[in-house]
């Protein structure tokens, strides 16, 4: 390998670190509408995709089933988020309420001025970049790592 390439450092906590500042960085214009940016994110999957098995959107978020639960209780609780009968009595199945939507679209909108904010910030160019190498890395590292979701009694 050539040194002028060669990774200093570790990759895993230079990803840490900036998934810190990224996460603060959206969580300042979250803070308006009563939301994470987590949970901004798993509302919105969950209103697109719902109802939806709570396996399969672990699947789809790329979260173990654990965090998926106990992300979901706070978005259940507030009313934004409803749990329901399945398919049989063992399954159960997530999906937004009327509250939940109209949160998710106030959300929206301070999610949207967080984005604009980075764009202009770091550019398009650098953000676009970026978006391709994270999705290359995820596709090459997906193969090894298999779904992150595993069973979970809520799930």
């Amino acid at each position: 390998m050539n040194d002028a390439v060669k990774p200093k450092g570790c990759t895993n906590l230079k990803l840490r670190q900036l998934n810190r500042v990224v996460t603060r960085h959206y969580d300042a214009y979250m803070a308006v509408t009563g939301l994470k940016n987590t949970q901004y994110s798993l509302l919105s999957h969950v209103v697109l995709q719902g109802p939806v098995r709570p396996s399969d959107l672990a699947r789809c978020m790329r979260v173990e089933a654990s965090t998926l639960t106990r992300n979901l209780r706070p978005l259940i609780v507030q009313g934004w988020l409803r749990l329901g009968a399945g398919e049989d009595a063992r399954s159960r199945l997530v999906e937004a309420t009327a509250a939940g939507r109209a949160k998710r679209l106030e959300a929206q909108r301070a999610w949207k001025q967080a984005q604009l904010a980075l764009n202009a910030r770091l550019g398009c160019e650098r953000v676009a970049a970026l978006h391709t190498l994270i999705d290359d890395c995820i596709e090459q590292l997906a193969d090894q790592q298999g779904d992150a979701a595993a069973d979970d009694p809520l799930v």
